[in-house]
């Protein structure tokens, strides 16, 4: 298939465009490389294939004719940005992503797969979740994802199959590394200082999936037969995944040599708290055979951050911590209290 990727430069688009090509599918990118200055360590971020430098509120119907399929993954992408102005998130993350999926409907697009989320559930409950589950998002970028999908739905017909990929909290090593992730948090203090750092109380539940394994859920998306995934949500992950964030706190220490668990002073209880079934996917998506565990992750990154010789000024500053970085480039004068390049878009 001819299959664009929006946000192909960020964390989960640098690990799923390689997967595509290994396919054998055409890819092009679409991405405003807000985080062109925060690859991990020296690795290449950037795959070669055809890319558009485009922020998704300016997509033009030029941009997305061709395609057969688009991987919808661009957006402010965290809770701490999206609080950083809300509003920005519900027009990128929210109006942004419906104009794109009218446009690829009227292009005669066939397919339009969005990274959704498990933070759509937001304040659950202990029960295990499953995708008739209730919504109950507590952040904008929760909500954000919940209006995309009771929108775009709409708009699916005999033609245009939307599919919505419901991504448990992702860890994992990238060119484009996360450090606002729990696991990918975890073990970056751990590795740093000897502190599993909590900043709350550890009694939530999370699902967590490996971005690999991420990734492999846009895969299997992509060559399932239409009537499998036409107009339907999936939990991206695996069942025996959830964990308390602080059994998640107490597999670092037991992976990074010397560490210990630590609770910052007067952590409290996090709202977010859902635990997910995700067992749909594996059974209608028989591509799907997601392989890690966040032990073997945990290992993983800690082995990484061994290697490029992780800082804690670096993850906890503007390097690599997504709000400081944004905040840099703002303060700096090149991007814009919207989030738009005040320059022309860098290479």
């Amino acid at each position: 298939m001819r299959v664009l990727v929006t946000g192909h430069n960020g964390y989960v688009g640098t690990v799923l465009v390689p997967m595509l090509l290994k396919a054998g599918h055409d890819v092009v990118g679409l991405d405003s490389n807000l985080y062109q200055a925060a690859t991990f360590g020296e690795e290449d971020a950037a795959a070669d294939i055809p890319a558009i430098q485009r922020d998704v509120r300016d997509v033009t119907y030029a941009d997305l004719e061709g395609f057969n399929a688009i991987l919808h993954l661009a957006g402010l992408s965290n809770d701490p940005l999206g609080d950083l102005n809300p509003e920005l998130t519900y027009e990128i993350n929210h109006r942004a992503s419906v104009r794109m999926a009218q446009m690829a409907k009227e292009l005669g697009t066939e397919r339009y797969i969005f990274s959704s989320s498990c933070s759509n559930y937001g304040a659950g409950v202990d029960d295990w979740l499953t995708e008739e589950s209730a919504f109950n998002p507590v952040t904008p970028y929760g909500k954000s994802k919940v209006m995309v999908e009771q929108d775009v739905a709409k708009l699916a017909d005999d033609k245009f199959s939307p599919t919505f990929l419901r991504s448990s909290t992702a860890y994992g090593v990238s060119p484009r590394l996360r450090f606002d992730l729990v696991l990918n948090n975890l073990t970056a203090w751990a590795y740093t200082t000897g502190l599993v750092y909590l900043k709350s109380d550890g009694t939530p539940w999370r699902p967590v999936v490996h971005i690999e394994d991420m990734a492999l859920a846009f895969v299997a998306a992509l060559h399932a037969p239409r009537e499998l995934i036409h107009n339907e949500a999936f939990n991206v992950g695996r069942p025996e995944e959830n964990y308390r964030i602080r059994e998640l706190a107490e597999i670092v220490a037991e992976t990074v040599p010397g560490s210990r668990v630590e609770f910052a002073a007067g952590a409290s209880p996090d709202k977010r708290n859902y635990r997910v079934d995700s067992s749909k996917i594996a059974r209608v998506l028989p591509e799907y055979k997601p392989k890690w565990t966040a032990r073997a992750g945990a290992k993983d990154l800690y082995e990484a951050y061994q290697r490029v010789g992780l800082k804690l000024e670096e993850f906890e500053g503007p390097r690599y911590r997504r709000i400081d970085h944004i905040k840099m480039l703002m303060a700096s004068g090149r991007l814009s209290e919207n989030l738009r390049w005040r320059e022309s878009i860098p290479a």
